[in-house]
Formats: structure tokens, sequence, C-alpha cells
């Protein structure tokens, strides 16, 4: 169970890196010409950093806390809060009459992540 977890785990850090880093370094204007991210224009450009703070600190609570064994329960509670972060991303992209197969592809990750890693930590 362990290395599933971290499997899991180290793939969904690195995409919501990137992701979250990409949100953060990018303009609005930049980001709204970025196939698969036309729905920035709904959105201030202070929302989408805070998305990106948000994929980025999930990223972070993915790793460091199971692997410093400081507080290892925040792992499973960071992919709940990136299943959080993907039921708004599928919701905006249906909304929008998009493509929604990536956000819930990763949200269901983000899932089972969270319940492997509860009962990994919980025993």
């Amino acid at each position: 169970m362990l290395s599933t977890m971290w499997s899991i785990n180290v793939i969904l850090a690195l995409i919501f890196a990137g992701a979250g880093a990409m949100k953060l370094l990018r303009s609005k204007q930049q980001l709204s010409v970025s196939p698969g991210m036309g729905w920035t224009d709904g959105y201030s450009a202070t929302t989408i950093k805070v998305i990106g703070a948000a994929e980025i600190a999930g990223a972070l609570g993915l790793v460091l806390p199971m692997a410093s064994n400081i507080a290892p329960l925040l792992t499973p509670l960071a992919s709940c809060g990136l299943v959080i972060v993907m039921t708004g991303a599928v919701a905006t992209h249906a909304q929008r009459q998009e493509n929604f197969t990536t956000p819930l592809l990763l949200g269901v990750l983000a899932l089972i992540s969270a319940v492997i890693g509860f009962i990994v930590v919980l025993g």
C-alpha cells in the first residue's frame, strides 16, 4: 500500500507543481491563449494565482509530511484538498462545455491517494 501511495503521490505532485507554477508565473493573458486554459477568461488574475498556489501547496503536501515523518496525516489531507480543487475544475470545464477528462482523472487519482493515505497513516 505504501509504495502505491508514493507512486501516485509523486506523479500527482509533479503534475500539480507544474500546473500551479504555470498559473503563478504566467499572466492571465498568456494563460488564456494556452490550450485548455480558456476558462481563465471567466476568472480574475488573483483567483487564477490562488488556484496555482493551492496546487503547489497540494503538491508539497502530497510528499513532504510523509517524507519527513512530521504530521504525516497532512499527506492524505492534501489529497483531499486537491480533490476539491479538481472538483471545481471539472465543474468549470463542464459549465463551459469543454473536455473535463484530465481534471476528472486527476481528481480520482487524488481521491485514491487520500483513501490509501488514510489507511497507511491511521493503520
